[in-house]
């Protein structure tokens, strides 16, 4: 399939210990106090049209399948899936799918909090990303992460668990958050 002339990618990554946010590229360490609170855990917006869950949750096992082939092509033990992740990377995804949030990281100490109750964890980071046009949107949102150094390092880090959520929006867009989380 032919590549959308109008194609959108954007990555982003963030780490989170001890109570710091580091976006890759970032010079300095961002307190959680700056990160913006509301919306954050908003539903989608009534009338934005969202691609099925059946759809959008095998998009998730590939992302997923894509990282820990490229893990283990690096003698690293794969990550587990873990739902409780899933379910708030896909709320974030649907999120800034619909537009409740802009593309970033708000709320990810909150999404991290909202783990915290089930999953006791030592770090955690989170890589989002867009994309349009693609016929494999999974297979590209991995590539990007794979060719940015602090998407990278997120995906080789000390983490155990994982999670990912997709959500595609009426324009064709999709969005992906991927949470890695070191349990205790």
């Amino acid at each position: 399939m032919k590549h959308s002339v109008l194609f959108k990618l954007a990555l982003c990554s963030v780490i989170f210990t001890a109570g710091t946010t580091i976006a890759a590229n970032a010079k300095t360490p961002t307190s959680h106090r700056e990160i913006a609170k509301k919306n954050i855990l908003a539903k989608p917006k009534p009338n934005t049209t969202i691609l099925a869950q059946a759809d959008t949750s095998s998009i998730e096992r590939a992302v997923f399948n894509r990282i820990n082939q490229y893990r283990q092509g690096r003698n690293l033990a794969p990550l587990t899936w873990d739902n409780t992740i899933s379910n708030q990377a896909r709320i974030h995804s649907q999120n800034m799918a619909s537009g409740a949030v802009p593309f970033s990281h708000n709320g990810f100490q909150q999404r991290v909090q909202e783990i915290a109750k089930v999953i006791p964890y030592r770090g955690a980071a989170e890589n989002v990303a867009y994309n349009q046009g693609y016929a494999d949107p999974a297979a590209n949102a991995v590539q990007g992460w794979l060719n940015s150094s602090g998407h990278q390092r997120n995906i080789v880090g000390s983490y155990n668990l994982t999670g990912v959520g997709v959500s595609r929006n009426s324009k064709g867009e999709y969005y992906f958050t991927q949470i890695f989380i070191l349990r205790r």
